[in-house]
């Protein structure tokens, strides 16, 4: 790893992502928020077709997609193991050294554990989950298995190719029972998500669904509301305090998660102390269980009878400034600033 006193760490942010957008707003805040006493900045974008460019730019530009317009540079990676280096591609030969990334990329092609097997590859330090705790929370329906065998209770589902006859996923839909969640596979922010309250709706739900990849999970509808907690570190673990999502209507869809339009999320969570220990501790089994490391926000739901029910984990959440991530450590007693710091911290350290 390189010896760079600050630490150089290497921000990637935008990406072949739906979330693209989402992801901006969080680069911008990550950058506004870091310690430039202990680590110096390299931001990276991605185009949506998939051009790095070695940003030079106010940050200012990057929340309204303004940053490729700004000073900026094609750049990539040198792979050799060890090399920590950045290389510009305008004819200059230049190359800038890291000591790590820090990939603010929200869903496919950041989130999913493609671009920590790039940085693997090449042994730079990751800040953040590795790249199988990555391809695991992605994947809707084997991080329900892992999660049911540590003991943790997963919704009633079933899985789908494209391809299936819609007989057969109908057939599966009535066994479930209505109403149901159609959701891709591998999808985040809530993007392809439909809740399908008749038969008459299912095919359309699916279709989607498969817009966002190539399988497709039917999932039982949960009574109740979801809660979430954050949990930061490796070997010992701090957890934040607990939030709860208030619903209108529907469900916590890409356009509530991101304008809060007609929801309210409340931390900390409106539960009994007994309950908020308990979705905690379902958090650090969850975690434990998918093999993450460094930070992740894990959501679950509680039912009225008290029952906790696991959802998802997001092994990259977002970190803009109605973000449920660092609201959750903040009511736990650390800042943003220090959030930042300590994330950095913890993905330096070796695995």
């Amino acid at each position: 790893m390189c010896k760079e006193n600050p630490k150089t760490i290497l921000v990637l942010f935008g990406g072949c992502s739906t979330e693209y957008a989402v992801s901006l707003e969080s680069a911008a805040a990550v950058l506004e928020h870091m310690d430039t006493k202990k680590f110096r900045a390299l931001p990276v974008g991605i185009t949506r077709d998939g051009r790095w460019q070695r940003y030079r730019g106010p940050v200012s530009a990057l929340p309204a997609d303004r940053w490729q317009q700004q000073d900026c540079v094609p750049c990539a990676l040198t792979l050799d193991r060890g090399g920590c280096a950045l290389l510009w591609q305008d004819g200059s030969g230049r190359r800038e050294t890291f000591d790590a990334a820090f990939p603010v990329l929200h869903g496919k092609n950041g989130e999913d554990g493609t671009v920590q097997g790039l940085f693997a590859l090449a042994g730079v330090p990751v800040i953040g989950c590795g790249v199988l705790a990555s391809a695991l929370c992605m994947d809707k329906d084997r991080a329900h298995k892992l999660a049911a065998l540590a003991g943790v209770d997963v919704p009633k589902s079933a899985v789908f190719r494209r391809g299936t006859a819609p007989e057969e996923i109908a057939a599966a839909a009535d066994k479930l029972g209505y109403p149901l969640f159609v959701k891709p596979v591998r999808a985040g922010s809530s993007f392809g998500i439909s809740r399908v309250g008749r038969p008459a709706d299912l095919d359309a739900a699916v279709t989607e669904a498969l817009r966002h990849d190539s399988e497709v999970l039917l999932e039982e509808a949960i009574p109740g509301f979801e809660v979430g907690c954050a949990v930061l570190g490796n070997d010992d673990l701090t957890v934040g305090a607990v939030d709860e999502i208030e619903l209108a209507r529907g469900f916590f869809n890409y356009e509530e998660k991101y304008t809060l339009k007609t929801s309210a999320i409340h931390c900390p969570a409106r539960v009994t102390p007994e309950q908020a220990a308990a979705i905690q501790t379902a958090a650090r089994t969850l975690y434990r269980a998918l093999g993450c490391r460094v930070f992740a926000r894990v959501d679950l739901f509680l039912t009225p009878q008290g029952r906790i029910v696991f959802n998802e984990v997001n092994t990259i959440p977002g970190f803009t400034a109605h973000s449920r991530y660092p609201n959750m450590m903040k009511a736990a007693g650390l800042d943003f600033s220090a959030l930042v710091t300590r994330l950095i911290e913890l993905g330096v350290q070796p695995e």
